[in-house]
Order: structure tokens, then C-alpha cells, then sequence
């Protein structure tokens, strides 16, 4: 069984592997009940969502963790993988900007994920 952090700092790994851009690692512990960490990333078409979802949920089913839900669809844009502790958002940019999940969760703390991404 995985710790939070090892989940979400594992799903940066994976979205960044797979060339995800804009990846976001914010710890939401503090400030909501809904999970401890939120990822966000963006892609650059509906094939690339489909592929980072099913990336990242592989790479969690292979640790043993398994989805709670799914939500969304790449047609419209954004996918919701919720895995309870941390819950992942792969956005299309106009998605992206349109929900600003940034801007609704400013006082979460944004975690330095470098050492998850690599240099691209």
C-alpha cells in the first residue's frame, strides 16, 4: 500500500513520461476533506488524454491501488481519476483554463515536483 505522496508523486512520474505538459502537484490536506493531493496536467488532444488515463491507471493498479471513480470524458476536454487520497485532472487547455482549478485552489501548497519530471 502506497502513502499519498508516493501516489501522487508516482502519477507525476507517469504523466510526465508520458509528455504530459503543465503538471501540477498541490497538497490539499489542509484546506479540504475531498483528498490530499490534486495532480493536474494538460494535453494536447483526446488521444493523449486517453492514453495519460490509462497510463496512469496501469501504473496504480500495478501498485495495488485501485481507481474509486472516473469521470469526464476526453471528448469534452477533462478525465477525473479518483483514487481517494489523490485525485488526478487531465485537461485539454482550453479545459483547463475554463475550470482554473488553480485559481479555486490558490491556498492549497503547490509541491516542487522537478525530481518527478525530469528534464523534457
Amino acid at each position: 500500500m502506497m502513502t499519498a505522496q508516493q501516489m501522487a508523486e508516482k502519477i507525476v512520474e507517469v504523466l510526465a513520461g508520458k509528455l504530459g505538459r503543465d503538471i501540477k502537484l498541490i497538497k490539499i490536506d489542509a484546506i479540504s476533506v475531498l483528498a490530499d493531493y490534486f495532480v493536474l496536467c494538460t494535453a494536447n488532444s483526446a488521444t493523449q488524454i486517453r492514453t495519460l488515463c490509462d497510463e496512469v491507471e496501469k501504473a496504480m493498479e500495478d501498485s495495488g491501488e485501485k481507481r474509486l471513480h472516473r469521470e469526464g470524458h476526453r471528448a469534452g476536454g477533462w478525465v477525473l481519476l479518483d483514487y481517494g487520497v489523490v485525485v488526478v485532472h487531465v485537461f485539454m487547455e482550453e479545459a483547463r483554463q475554463f475550470y482554473g482549478l488553480e485559481r479555486l485552489w490558490a491556498d492549497a501548497a503547490e509541491i516542487d515536483i522537478s525530481r518527478h519530471v525530469g528534464e523534457r
